[in-house]
């Protein structure tokens, strides 16, 4: 209904010239994507970092595996395993959806063909469901298969004779900080190894004589 004092012409015009109203509109139109765009931003923020860590993770599991001098024992790896814990504890749920795999990578004791790289023995942490890729205790033993040692094609990693190298491998499922619509599903998986500093004793220990349910045991 046009106001009584203005003629409908008038009117008419000072209504389509109005733009009191303008900025209001147009934010609530670009709102939906800013929106996105800020919380697409922060997911990738967040991916990130969640790669940085789980990478630093391993690294510092090989590192801390290989610095314990004389021998290495069950409670070793527990406390091993407590500093990874502490390391990825900005990470969402990391312990339920992460396994981290610890493996002693030796020269196995055949000659010939057969002669070749073995893992002696492997720890594990974490409620993550999955399998290591590259093996488990008891592979490479008494045939060839592990030959050219550990890790990914092309970055293979094999230890020398009379040492071992410590190799690990981290598997987390990443857990977005909004939606795994923006991303999807995705693992993140890294590896590392460091040589064995001074020890020359590779066998595992149980000084202690921890049961199987308060030892890393991947079963």
């Amino acid at each position: 209904m046009k106001p009584p004092h203005l003629p409908l012409a008038r009117w008419a015009r000072r209504l389509r010239d109005d733009q009191s109203g303008l900025a209001l509109i147009e934010f609530a139109y670009s709102l939906p994507v800013l929106m996105v765009l800020s919380m697409g931003g922060l997911e990738i923020a967040n991916l990130a970092t969640a790669h940085m860590r789980v990478s630093q993770i391993a690294m510092l599991v090989a590192d801390n595996a290989s610095r314990e001098r004389t021998s290495i024992d069950e409670a070793d790896i527990n406390e091993i395993f407590t500093g990874a814990e502490l390391a990825g504890a900005n990470l969402k749920d990391f312990k339920a959806n992460t396994r981290i795999f610890l493996s002693d990578l030796e020269p196995n004791t055949q000659t010939g063909t057969k002669a070749g790289q073995y893992i002696r023995w492997q720890r594990c942490w974490g409620g993550g469901t999955f399998t290591s890729t590259y093996g488990k205790a008891g592979d490479g033993t008494s045939d060839a298969t592990l030959a050219d040692g550990l890790g990914p094609t092309g970055t293979k990693i094999k230890s020398g004779s009379g040492t071992a190298v410590m190799f690990v491998e981290v598997a987390y499922t990443y857990q977005p900080l909004v939606s795994n619509s923006i991303f999807g599903t995705k693992v993140i998986r890294y590896t590392s190894a460091f040589n064995v500093r001074e020890r020359t004793d590779q066998a595992m220990k149980n000084a202690g004589n921890l049961s199987t349910s308060q030892t890393a045991a991947c079963s």
